[in-house]
């Protein structure tokens, strides 16, 4: 009796969805977002999640340098209309951008990416408003001949 019961239990529990596949609340702040004005000085379009570094000067002229992740992998960008090509264009070493992130709960000058915009104020990599494992939404309108680019 008790062999069933645990095997009944063993099946209902692996059958239940997971929330997240890492710990990305577990690393980052979610609740406790900050937003910085920067200048993308790398960017990488790789797996498992790409990988922007950036610039902050204070009112000092201090430069932080930070480092964020973005939620969509490279999968999701791509069906979002990101391709490596037209995301690498989009964040190339001197844009200026505005990042909304939610902060390493470490201390560290690391976040995760909620939203990303260029100078114009327009979305960036369609990120704005997702959440883990998300696809992304939004995203500044390509032009037609990046729409066609191979990804």
């Amino acid at each position: 009796m008790k062999f069933r019961f645990s095997l009944l239990f063993a099946l209902l529990a692996a059958a239940l969805p997971m929330p997240a596949h890492h710990g990305t609340g577990a690393s980052y702040d979610l609740s406790h977002p900050v937003t910085l004005q920067g200048v993308v000085t790398e960017f990488h379009y790789a797996n498992p999640h790409p990988q922007l570094f950036f610039d902050v000067t204070d009112d000092k002229g201090e430069v932080t340098h930070w480092s964020a992740e973005f939620y969509p992998n490279p999968a999701q960008l791509i069906q979002g209309g990101w391709g490596k090509k037209r995301s690498e264009a989009a964040l190339a070493t001197g844009v200026k951008i505005t990042v909304t992130l939610a902060p390493a709960r470490a201390g560290t000058k690391v976040g995760a990416i909620l939203k990303l915009l260029n100078e114009k104020g327009e979305v960036l990599l369609g990120v704005a408003g997702g959440g883990p494992g998300e696809v992304p939404q939004g995203g500044a309108t390509p032009p037609p001949a990046a729409a066609a680019e191979p990804k």
